[in-house]
């Protein structure tokens, strides 16, 4: 869809500081959202409300006049106004109408943007304001809008990817592998691996990219203290897997330049034929379209290694909202399965809601690989969790990755690194 999706997290602690510098004192001190603290929203849906939407204009414009509308017609008296900020500096934008006391009632906000609003005391808890809400979104969403040291959810799901495994099947069969049972753990993937070396001399890879924080994850190392204040993924168990990952780089099975800064990546070395495997969203198979047309027909995909990890966008609802029924119900009508199946039917997305789980046009694939790509995504979405951090900003990952590297390489000892990754993330946490 829009490359916001993926957009890597704003450093939250910052953000929370500049909040906070505005003596905005709590927000929440009043009661300002309506129903009573800790009690759920209620009263007649009515009066203004305000929405705002990231880049939905002028593509999207239809589609979500549509929803407002029809939101309008389903509750007379209530009228919408409707708010769409531009892709660049939207994260900036937000901090700014924080800061201002001007947030709208329903914001779009991915987990990332949620978090320094959330420490700040600025969004409502829909888990007490809204209880239904967890017998009707899937599990990994509502917990992506859960954060460490917070109790509550804070934020609506309202669309949702995750990623699979994409093979070159013609590259996997000419190198005695079977593209009906790719490989489905890293142990499995590291002797496929080797096997391709041997017999390609060399030429092919099918491991291309390093591991980072979700791979932990995937190894069942706690990335973050529960009050999500500190990493904590200097564990053994961390140190087992980047020793594994030096073991196969020693071999040969990575690309040599895999852990440089000018490493063209995974993704690109698959659409030139040289990797047999890369990762991507339900949608990937059409850029691979764009960019290798002869590659497309021959690839097949397969689910993600572990949890599959979890993209989410949600709607937020402001604590201070004036008029709570209108913006529960308002956030509530633009997230329901028919809307979101809508919203799913023009782009690459996929619902977040339970009911959505029925729906053939995600269940069923069209016999292509691009269908079957499509299905496999959506059938991992009842596994998918955030496995990222959202307090793990670019900052942070350039720290993590550079650690990574060190240990991969045989530069520094695995533990070594990962205590030195852990500490001076930290410390950009603290500054």
């Amino acid at each position: 869809m829009r490359s916001r999706l993926w957009i890597r997290p704003v450093l939250a602690t910052v953000a929370a500081a500049a909040l906070a510098g505005c003596g905005l004192g709590d927000p929440g001190a009043s009661d300002g959202a309506g129903g009573g603290k800790g009690s759920p929203v209620d009263g007649e849906v009515k009066g203004k409300v305000s929405i705002q939407t990231w880049a939905l204009k002028p593509k999207f414009t239809t589609y979500m006049q549509g929803v407002l509308d029809a939101f309008e017609k389903k509750h007379p008296g209530v009228e919408v106004q409707w708010l769409d900020q531009p892709g660049e500096g939207y994260s900036d934008k937000v901090l700014s109408q924080a800061a201002g006391g001007s947030l709208p009632d329903v914001v779009n906000l991915p987990p990332d943007f949620a978090l320094p609003l959330v420490e700040q005391n600025m969004l409502l808890d829909i888990a007490t304001a809204d209880p239904k809400a967890a017998d009707e979104y899937v599990e990994g969403g509502l917990e992506a809008y859960r954060f460490g040291g917070h109790q509550g959810t804070f934020g609506y799901p309202w669309y949702l990817n995750t990623d699979v495994n994409y093979w070159n099947a013609e590259l996997l069969t000419k190198y005695g592998l079977d593209p009906k049972k790719p490989p489905a753990t890293l142990d499995e993937l590291i002797t496929a691996a080797r096997q391709v070396k041997a017999r390609s001399g060399g030429v092919t890879y099918l491991m291309s990219r390093k591991p980072g924080l979700m791979d932990f994850a995937n190894a069942g190392v706690k990335l973050m203290s529960e009050d999500g204040k500190r990493f904590t993924f200097n564990t053994p168990e961390a140190a087992a897997l980047l020793d594994t990952y030096r073991s196969a780089f020693k071999e040969g099975l990575l690309p040599k330049d895999v852990l440089t800064e000018t490493y063209a990546g995974n993704a690109k070395l698959f659409n030139a034929g040289t990797a047999a495997w890369t990762t991507g969203g339900a949608n990937h198979i059409s850029s691979i379209a764009t960019d290798n047309p002869s590659l497309a027909p021959k690839v097949v995909s397969s689910p993600a290694m572990g949890t599959p990890p979890l993209y989410v966008q949600g709607l937020s609802v402001s604590k201070a909202t004036k008029n709570a029924p209108a913006a529960v119900a308002l956030a509530r009508w633009v997230t329901n399965a028919e809307n979101q199946a809508a919203f799913a039917r023009l782009t690459s997305i996929f619902p977040s809601t339970k009911a959505s789980a029925a729906d053939p046009f995600f269940s069923k694939s069209d016999g292509t690989n691009a269908g079957d790509a499509k299905v496999t995504a959506f059938t991992s979405l009842a596994q998918a969790k955030m496995l990222q951090p959202v307090q793990a900003n670019d900052a942070i990952n350039t720290v993590i990755n550079q650690q990574i590297a060190l240990a991969i390489s045989g530069q520094a000892p695995s533990a070594k690194a990962l205590d030195t990754a852990v500490a001076r993330a930290n410390q950009l946490l603290e500054d």
